[in-house]
């Protein structure tokens, strides 16, 4: 039995996103590979007004979008799509954009990015590179230590914006590197280091070393988001497993909800997926129940509330 109880406050969803398949050629063409597996459910559009109705099923009252990879060539219209989203719907609440951060020239893109919208708190550029030919991505297991990419990840910071760092185990060590290297930029690590298989003690044991080296640096927070990502499944133990984790090593303060809408959404409606946090944190204090589901987020994305 819990000390204190579930959490029954208002909660920030801090990583959904919203799509068209037309601007999407990964979506559109439905034979790219994904991490999260087959997709043909969510091959279609994911408005706003389809993602506050998921949303206030649950109690999600303000809500942070991602980027959902738009062609390159594209980011701005990516960021100002979502400005029109804002304007017409009052969601997102705050936008994470996107940019080729390989490219000596991006900093331009992200200052017209900031000129567009006064809703981009940063940006992700999707690194996660696996063994595994089905997991990858994009680049190579030592993109995260490119010196373009090290040198914009850093420059971040001239905007007050923060970098989204999404990577496997494998790659943690690297991207302790990476953080090192640029102590004035916010990390905030996506989908708690992307966990492939729970039952894998050294690969378990070589996430929670990885997770260890990124906690050591202040300017990193973790995203308790994407864990039915390779289960396809809301699966309580392995939620339960992963907060346990991350908040023995990044505290309360450095740790927030989000739902990953609608990828999620191939498994599970959306307050089985709340609850089941809900039940995995119902032993922590309110007030810090309150932070991970909310405030921790506010503060992050800059949010208003």
């Amino acid at each position: 039995m819990n000390q204190h109880g579930r959490y029954g406050g208002p909660v920030v969803d801090c990583h959904h996103h919203v799509w068209r398949p037309r601007d999407l050629p990964w979506l559109a063409a439905g034979n790219v590979p994904r991490i999260f597996g087959p997709h043909e459910p969510i091959r279609r559009d994911y408005l706003i007004d389809e993602y506050v109705q998921d949303a206030k099923s649950a109690g999600i009252v303000e809500s942070v979008y991602v980027q959902t990879n738009w062609p390159m060539d594209r980011a701005v219209d990516e960021v100002r799509w979502l400005a029109e989203v804002h304007r017409e719907s009052g969601w997102p609440s705050a936008v994470v954009g996107s940019a080729d951060l390989f490219s000596p020239d991006a900093m331009s893109v992200l200052r017209e990015q900031a000129a567009v919208s006064p809703l981009v708190r940063g940006t992700r550029l999707q690194l996660h590179w696996h063994p595994r030919e089905e997991f990858r991505f994009a680049g190579a297991p030592d993109a995260l230590l490119d010196p373009v990419l090290v040198r914009n990840v850093g420059r971040l910071a001239e905007l007050g914006w923060l970098f989204e760092l999404q990577v496997f185990a494998d790659q943690m060590p690297a991207a302790a590197e990476l953080v090192a290297a640029c102590p004035d930029t916010m990390f905030v690590l996506v989908h708690a280091g992307m966990l492939v298989d729970a039952g894998d003690e050294d690969e378990v044991a070589r996430w929670a070393s990885g997770l260890r080296a990124l906690a050591a640096h202040s300017n990193v927070v973790v995203k308790l988001t994407g864990q039915g990502t390779f289960v396809h499944r809301v699966d309580p133990g392995l939620i339960t497993l992963v907060a346990e984790q991350v908040l023995a090593l990044f505290g309360p303060r450095r740790a927030m909800f989000g739902s990953n809408f609608p990828v999620e959404k191939l498994w599970t409606a959306m307050p089985p997926l709340v609850d089941a946090w809900r039940d995995a944190l119902s032993s922590r204090s309110p007030e810090e129940q309150r932070w991970i589901f909310a405030d921790n987020a506010r503060r992050v994305y800059g949010l208003s509330a």
